[in-house]
């Protein structure tokens, strides 16, 4: 990495957290105070659900008050983002949610915990459509920002977050949405064609495929952070391990893989840390906080 000279204006005047940038090279300890910190959520932060370890809860706050910006960058929709906010103490902060498509700034003084800042929405019909002639049994989820998601069957609520309500298929198509979920074997098969579309189809597992907005990702939601609170290019760190993070870790200036990331994670990023079960996110946050080169 090339070292970086200057300042960033701090993005808090939050008086626990530092206000003096201080030079040094992003790569190491010793870090830019000021930096933008983007991490996954699920295989990153956490094995799911809203429990994150308390070696790494500890780690973000220490960053956090080091004077580093933590924005978690998930494909998980909003309603499961906050709660995972609130436990690490993002507050002030920012969220990226459904993969690009949903920007949120979080904190307890906001009305219901979040105000939004950017959401992309499109024209569901023409997916869905798609999807289900393909694949007639296939399970289809469009989100509702803040609330859950309209099915035409019910998921299984340990693998999506919030509220469901099934209804008829013209009723998960007649309004636009950041998100749509399609979930079933063979699912995969339909990416191409549905990228065919004009949308951005991305696999999230064997049987699962995220459909969001064209030219959307966790990157683009995140350079628009960068730009709002003035950090530097350099200064900037990505932590993931999905393929949803591929467009993240280019775009940072250090970007990591979680050690038990597919081979094409690994393969674009600059670094490799432990796995999940090794806290692998806690390793690389450790490298920007005092308490390391102590």
């Amino acid at each position: 990495m090339t070292p970086t000279t200057g300042t960033v204006t701090p993005s808090t005047t939050d008086p626990q957290r530092a206000t003096v940038p201080v030079p040094g090279t992003f790569t190491g300890s010793g870090a830019e105070a000021g930096a933008l910190i983007a991490l996954d959520i699920d295989g990153t932060l956490s094995a799911g659900g809203m429990v994150v370890p308390a070696v790494t809860v500890e780690a973000v706050g220490d960053v956090w008050r080091a004077g580093h910006e933590v924005v978690l960058a998930s494909g998980r929709s909003l309603v499961g983002v906050l709660p995972v906010a609130r436990r690490l103490g993002i507050d002030p902060g920012w969220v990226v949610a459904s993969n690009g498509a949903v920007v949120a700034r979080v904190g307890a003084a906001l009305s219901g915990g979040f105000r939004l800042e950017t959401v992309h929405a499109f024209d569901v019909e023409p997916v869905i459509r798609l999807a289900r002639a393909a694949l007639p049994t296939v399970q289809v989820g469009v989100e509702e920002i803040g609330w859950g998601y309209r099915v035409n069957r019910f998921f299984d609520p340990r693998l999506v977050n919030g509220e469901q309500r099934g209804v008829p298929d013209p009723e998960l198509w007649d309004v636009p949405a950041s998100r749509v979920i399609l979930r079933g074997a063979g699912v995969l098969d339909l990416i191409e064609p549905l990228r065919a579309l004009g949308v951005t189809a991305t696999p999230a597992g064997p049987d699962w495929v995220d459909v969001t907005p064209r030219d959307v990702s966790k990157a683009t939601a995140l350079e628009r952070i960068r730009e709002r609170i003035g950090v530097d290019p350099r200064w900037t760190l990505a932590v993931g391990d999905g393929v949803n993070d591929l467009e993240m870790i280019a775009w940072a200036a250090r970007g990591v893989a979680m050690g038990h990331a597919p081979a094409a994670v690994i393969d674009a990023a600059d670094e490799v840390t432990g796995t999940l079960a090794e806290h692998g996110v806690a390793t690389v946050l450790r490298t920007l906080t005092p308490r390391h080169e102590a």
